[in-house]
């Protein structure tokens, strides 16, 4: 956060905030600044002086845009720039995203902010690019594995410095009052919308572009040639904005007009751009749902940031009226918090490039300028009509409902698996099957895929906010968090804590698949006597109660010491950190190889937390005989391997995974000692017989 001094003359009175006190984070950003002017009355900016010299600005990002970042909040930064629009540096004031606070640490995104430090907000950002061959666009390295919160902090930084901008320095248009009149609809045919200039008609044969470039680079010219094989046919773009009702309803019909809309979120353009010439608009390395490189567009000669929508990777193109025919079409998204305005010329240009010579590379850019009719506007509207926006959540279930299903589909037969699970025991073969499918699918779709790791966090997160006043939504900002911990909360009540430990918690499967292993290893085990697995149990209820103290008096410092948890180490972040953290799951990983399960046994707060709920559970129907524990001892001495159950032979089921290896034993005729020697052997001699079975 922002430093007292910053907030002492940000809210102080006017007069009084012509200051020598400058707080280290402006110091920071502006090292030769020696006084801090009033703030302004119209936009929350304090300019910077060095004496007399205005330096330039400093602003916060949250008082000019709302991107939400992955932890469904923004990500504030300070941000300095001159008075010719160069960033002269930034600083984070505030974040909650997880992927940097609890596990790759924040240097990366104070390295990708640092990237923008002196370069001009005219410039093209594209970030993490295949194709990096524009020369007129700027490429940043992103981050691996937190690309959702890069491209939030990108559109942060560029959108709120293009408003400061166009509101306090010279060269950048200030935005107008001019929306578009939602009412305004007639029906129209194609060639209609073209002559009204709805749709735009940019059109460059082979020989217009050889006379633009005839003073140019013979390469040039060649490249041109060749890219229009031997035609007179170049550049042949229709483009037009779909958001736009007079033109998307008439283009899609009302069908793919709503569903056009669903896709973009209040404020957002979408430009829509079929190609019928021979040079085609995006690249063949061009990834959905990036930034082109070779379409770009600019309006004030400030860059208009266009993403791709992928509008049409599920369905297929469908128009309400006859266009002419395309080998190409794309979407992209303009987002109006950067200060796009829909009435103003907008430039698109169209980079080609060639070889200057064997050794470097040119580009050459195409341009088309444009202006929508002021008929489809109205003056001083509001641009968004007074609805309710859809929630944040709900954008982002539907966003991963293919997720959900497939998470609810293998809930439900799991449910089935636990009511059947004696039918299913009966067949050894089977149900070592469905076990081994189960933990492949719980690592590899719920874990690494989906990032469904539940955590002791979750926890103290949730008592912390049942204390400070529930919010919901905030859970629900992680459909798969969120239907698991639903679904974990329901069976702990019927079936205790095994049916997460044993069948949904990704490093729970990881610590079975080197049981599984050991096993086909013959590596002996390590068998830990009755009285120090006993003490050794206790070990995770002390760490869960310090986790939790601790969370009521320093939430970093409890998410902290949840490092004793390895999951965010091997699940959330595949192993690739820091090399103690690395080394320590590692090392839990290979000591399962010797002691079945050791983390989950005697380390896990998670697990001891859900043993306390769990600990009576309605349903115990993991079968047991009058000769368990009295005299068999077949299952506690040699099929139990996380030693769950007594002496007696009844289950701990605060301990129990129920991994179901007691219910296969019982129910074949084959394995049980009681079934073996029913007819054979009196019963007192059962445990001589199964000593050494």
């Amino acid at each position: 956060m922002l430093s007292p001094s910053f907030y002492s003359f940000a809210f102080a009175p006017v007069e009084a905030q012509n200051t020598t006190s400058i707080s280290a984070n402006i110091a920071e950003i502006f090292p030769s600044a020696t006084r801090l002017g009033p703030v302004d009355k119209k936009i929350a900016v304090t300019p910077v002086y060095q004496l007399g010299d205005l330096l330039g600005y400093v602003f916060e990002s949250d008082d000019f845009t709302n991107f939400i970042g992955f932890s469904g909040q923004t990500i504030n930064i300070l941000i300095g720039i001159d008075t010719q629009g160069v960033i002269t540096g930034l600083k984070i004031l505030n974040h909650h995203e997880p992927i940097f606070l609890h596990g790759l640490g924040e240097p990366p995104l104070f390295d990708f902010i640092n990237q923008y430090q002196h370069h001009s907000i005219k410039e093209r950002f594209i970030i993490n690019a295949r194709d990096k061959s524009s020369k007129d666009a700027t490429y940043f390295d992103g981050i691996t594995r937190a690309t959702i919160s890069v491209l939030v902090v990108n559109d942060t930084i560029i959108a709120s410095a293009l408003k400061v901008a166009r509101e306090k320095l010279s060269g950048f248009v200030a935005p107008s009052n001019f929306v578009v009149n939602p009412d305004f609809f007639e029906t129209l045919t194609f060639e209609q919308l073209v002559e009204k200039k709805y749709v735009q008609h940019w059109q460059l044969t082979r020989d217009q572009a050889l006379a633009l470039t005839e003073s140019s680079s013979p390469s040039l010219t060649n490249t041109i040639k060749k890219l229009s094989e031997d035609t007179n046919d170049f550049i042949d773009l229709y483009f037009g904005f779909a958001n736009i009702p007079i033109i998307g309803k008439n283009l899609l019909g009302e069908t793919e007009y709503n569903r056009l809309l669903e896709s973009l979120i209040p404020g957002e353009h979408a430009l829509m751009v079929l190609n019928r010439g021979n040079y085609a608009f995006v690249s063949e390395e061009f990834i959905p749902q990036t930034v082109p490189s070779r379409l770009s567009a600019t309006q004030a000669s400030l860059p208009v940031d266009m993403r791709d929508v992928d509008f049409y990777s599920y369905f297929n193109p469908r128009f309400a009226l006859e266009i002419p025919d395309y080998n190409e079409i794309k979407v992209f998204r303009i987002k109006s918090q950067s200060g796009f305005e829909l009435n103003k010329e907008l430039t698109l240009s169209l980079a080609v490039t060639y070889n200057q010579s064997f050794l470097s590379k040119n580009q050459h850019n195409f341009s088309f300028a444009s202006t929508l009719p002021e008929i489809l506007f109205l003056d001083k509207t509001p641009l968004v009509q007074p609805e309710k926006a859809q929630p944040l959540w709900l954008k982002l279930w539907l966003q991963r409902s293919t997720e959900i299903i497939i998470l609810c589909l293998y809930l439900i037969a799991l449910t089935l698996v636990f009511i059947k699970q004696d039918t299913l025991a009966k067949n050894e073969k089977l149900t070592h099957q469905v076990r081994f499918i189960s933990l492949i699918f719980v690592i590899g779709f719920i874990g690494f895929y989906s990032q469904g790791q539940l955590s002791v966090v979750n926890i103290y997160t949730l008592l912390l906010s049942i204390q400070q006043g529930f919010n919901i939504e905030v859970f629900l900002l992680d459909p798969v968090i969120f239907i698991l911990w639903v679904f974990v909360f329901i069976t702990l009540f019927l079936w205790g804590r095994g049916l997460f430990c044993g069948w949904l918690c990704p490093f729970g499967a990881l610590q079975e698949i080197m049981a599984l292993i050991a096993t086909k290893l013959k590596i002996k085990q390590i068998k830990i006597k009755p009285q120090h697995h006993k003490a050794g149990q206790k070990v995770k209820y002390v760490l869960l109660i310090l986790l939790v103290a601790c969370s009521f008096y320093s939430l970093t410092l409890a998410e902290q010491l949840a490092e004793i948890e390895p999951f965010k180490t091997s699940i959330t972040l595949n192993f690739v950190r820091y090399w103690p953290f690395v080394l320590y799951a590692v090392l839990l990983l290979l000591l399962s190889l010797k002691i079945h399960k050791f983390y989950c046994r005697y380390l896990c707060p998670l697990g001891a937390g859900l043993a306390i709920i769990g600990r009576y559970p309605i349903f115990k129907w993991l079968r047991r005989r009058d000769e368990c524990g009295s005299p068999c001892q077949l299952c506690r001495n040699k099929k139990c391997g996380i030693d769950a159950i007594k002496p007696s032979g009844a289950i701990d089921y605060g301990e129990c995974i129920q991994c179901l290896e007691c219910v296969v034993v019982i129910e074949s005729p084959k394995l049980c000692v009681v079934n073996k020697y029913a007819n054979k052997t009196k019963p007192s001699q059962i445990k001589v017989l199964n000593c050494n079975e």
